[in-house]
């Protein structure tokens, strides 16, 4: 599986750090979604699905969390914590979320909006899919 990270430009100085996000700049699509999870205990995964179309890119903006990445093929396991760098995850790529810092606040790019319709829920179906 081809891992993709995009490192963002980070204009910092003593005042502090400022990274911009733009459409098919530094974002390789166009958002059309944007959502953040916050608040998550240590304890829990999260994910657990797959999308036929979606593409995303996940940016830990503070503090850090676990990404387990399996394409029916290989599982590769990372770890987010720098947010001047994005997670671009692919189309059918499984993925859950895990091992959250207390602090750890996700931000989630999208190139589509929610449609229920494009999650594949169920792990053996999405093995089913990608064979």
């Amino acid at each position: 599986m081809d891992i993709k990270f995009i490192q963002f430009q980070n204009h910092g100085d003593d005042r502090g750090s400022l990274v911009a996000l733009e459409d098919h700049k530094n974002i390789p699509f166009t958002i059309k979604r944007v959502y953040y999870l916050f608040n998550t205990q240590a304890q829990v995964r999260r994910g657990f699905h797959a999308h036929k179309q979606l593409k995303q890119l996940a940016v830990v903006l503070k503090g850090s969390c676990r990404f387990l990445l399996d394409d029916g093929k290989e599982k590769i396991d990372i770890l987010l914590d720098n947010p001047a760098q994005g997670l671009f995850i692919e189309s059918f790529v499984w993925r859950e979320m895990y091992d959250f810092s207390e602090d750890c606040v996700l931000l989630v790019l999208a190139d589509s909006f929610y449609d229920e319709l494009d999650y594949i829920r169920d792990y053996d179906k999405f093995l089913e899919e990608v064979k």
